[in-house]
């Protein structure tokens, strides 16, 4: 719990606040037609899109969480921040077969492709998720709201943090939809790394810790086991196996990032495909500074806690708060600032989320089912009423499971489930780009039958090993399955095949030679760190140099400067990821 804060932190805190919906409800006040409303016109520039994706991807709890993992666990976790592959595949695999179809929703996309009950399939899946996901961040988000104003002239209960999250983000997004989302969204983002760099900062720098480099040289001086700068543990560990890192979690990342209504929406409503995809790029590079500024400052402050007070035994979600308390200097506004970036934080996926689910309801069931001559008054009109019906069941039913004990949040761990759901979309929509001859009903299997595969493989792996299937072997176990259904029953209607040949993003040769190509230049750097013996230090900037050189026949020959090329930022993403897996083995 924070201590009472001082005047000039509440100053500042009040006045970031009040920046957010300021902004959003400003530009809601514009005049609106459905485009404007729910792609904020196709107009928002690359930096907007990146901070966009970015603050839709990152929540308050999500911060401090990350920071509490790294705390008690280790820099493992960065895992879930490292998503090149699933950025690339989006901007130079999906994106451009997406905005030829100018689409207002994903699952347009595949009833152009497939079949109508694709598309109804796809939004019945989605916006069940959404909702899950809508109630877990108001239950979360109050929680962290309860506990950031705990002790302060701000203190609040539970209900009134559910209050007060549905007021604000009703406030600009039930008026202005995607345009005040975006802007809300950029304001949202600086915050967050405003708060998370100052707290990074006055970590590292603490005398006990000396610096990151400080910080690896305290955790290189324990014992091997008891490390916590690594990013890989065994196949055997029950959360984060490295074989589930680089399969489920690989194919979590690319459904979050590539066929996921929720975060490709900012991509739909970019400017150009330049935009787009620099923007895509960008929020890439804003992920990979999570690890730094909240998992790695996790693991300094618990060599500062061992340092300064003989070890600290309490929850591991404390220790973002009981840091603030420890490492920032007081009465010059900085903690008013990081406890408004949290706060900010809380807001930042839940208005993206009711926007994302309004526009599927909206364009895929009433103007499909009900009012196709709609306009956009009416359009615009039922969003709204969208709007409200989501916050009112999300603000419901995250009061009615509320439960003290955080460990046991029913909704919170069918959230955690909703997993069962991802790979057989991701497939439906991966050979429905690749493949021409991909059919309708492989499509429909694998969306269907997906969940049903992977809660019974749980069950089989269950009675066979007596032991439970870690869920991201499950989410590549089930992956496989849908890609069966897919290849089993592909075939397409020659209309079909013609149509997938039309939206096709790239040849499937193109997409395998792409990969053969960096998988191939960097097997000789993996053999170096595991069979050969070099030490990861050494390796890194091989693999780095590796992932370059693996873009150089696609940067050969392109017309723009290096400096104004998308392809050449993803090249460099690419290469400090490469770099940062290497670095941390």
């Amino acid at each position: 719990m924070l201590n009472q804060l001082s005047l000039i932190d509440l100053v500042v805190m009040i006045l970031l606040l009040l920046i957010m919906p300021t902004a959003g409800i400003w530009v809601a006040m514009r005049k609106k037609n459905a485009e404007r409303y729910f792609l904020a016109g196709r107009s928002i520039r690359w930096w907007t899109v990146a901070a966009s994706v970015f603050g839709s991807n990152i929540s308050s709890f999500h911060l401090i969480g990350m920071l509490g993992i790294g705390y008690s666990i280790g820099f493992v976790q960065a895992h879930y921040e490292i998503v090149f592959p699933a950025v690339l595949l989006l901007a130079y695999v999906f994106l451009a077969s997406y905005r030829r179809l100018g689409l207002f929703t994903l699952s347009q996309y595949l009833e152009v492709r497939y079949s109508p009950a694709a598309r109804l399939t796809y939004t019945v899946l989605l916006v069940l998720i959404i909702l899950v996901q809508l109630v877990g961040a108001f239950y979360v988000g109050s929680i962290t709201l309860q506990w950031l104003f705990g002790g302060t002239a701000f203190a609040i209960s539970y209900t009134g943090g559910l209050l007060l999250i549905a007021l604000i983000t009703s406030s600009y997004t039930l008026w202005g939809g995607m345009e005040s989302i975006v802007i809300t969204d950029t304001i949202q983002s600086v915050l967050m790394l405003a708060a998370g760099t100052a707290v990074a900062f006055f970590t590292f720098t603490q005398p006990e810790i000396g610096g990151f480099s400080g910080m690896l040289a305290l955790d290189a001086a324990q014992p091997a086991a008891a490390q916590k700068m690594h990013l890989y543990l065994p196949a055997s560990h029950p959360t984060l196996p490295w074989t589930g890192i680089f399969t489920g979690l690989m194919l979590q990342h690319c459904f979050n990032f590539a066929t996921n209504q929720f975060l490709v929406q900012r991509a739909l409503a970019a400017a150009s495909d330049d935009d787009a995809r620099k923007g895509l790029i960008a929020s890439g590079f804003l992920k990979l500074t999570v690890p730094f500024f909240s998992i790695a400052t996790g693991v300094a402050a618990y060599y500062l806690f061992e340092a300064r007070f003989g070890g600290a035994d309490f929850n591991a979600d404390s220790t973002f708060l009981r840091l603030v308390e420890t490492v920032i200097p007081s009465g010059i506004g900085l903690t008013g600032l990081i406890v408004a970036g949290l706060t900010a934080a809380t807001f930042s996926s839940v208005d993206s989320m009711m926007n994302a689910a309004t526009t599927l309801l909206t364009v895929d069931v009433y103007q499909k089912y009900f009012r196709q001559d709609a306009s956009d008054r009416q359009l615009l009109r039922f969003g709204r009423g969208c709007i409200l019906a989501l916050v009112l069941a999300a603000t419901t039913i995250a009061w009615f499971t509320y439960t003290p004990d955080r460990a046991n949040q029913f909704f919170l761990k069918v959230s955690a489930q909703l997993s069962y759901f991802t790979p057989g979309i991701m497939a439906a929509f991966l050979f429905g780009i690749l493949s021409p001859r991909s059919g309708a009903k492989g499509a429909l299997l694998a969306m269907a039958l997906g969940p049903l595969f992977g809660v019974s493989a749980e069950w089989i792996w269950r009675i066979i090993f007596a032991k439970d299937l870690n869920f991201l072997h499950r989410i590549a176990l089930t992956f496989l399955f849908a890609c069966t259904m897919m290849g089993f029953f592909n075939q397409a209607s020659d209309q079909m095949q013609q149509q997938g040949k039309l939206l096709e993003g790239v040849s499937i040769r193109s997409f395998l030679r792409a990969i053969g190509i960096f998988f191939l230049l960097q097997l000789p750097v993996a053999a170096l760190l595991v069979f050969g013996g070099w030490q990861p230090i050494k390796v890194a900037p091989l693999g780095a140099a590796a992932a370059l050189a693996a873009f150089w026949p696609w940067l050969q020959g392109r017309q723009k400067p290096l400096w104004q090329d998308d392809m050449f930022y993803a090249s460099v993403l690419t290469a400090a990821s490469v770099f940062i897996y290497y670095y941390f083995a």
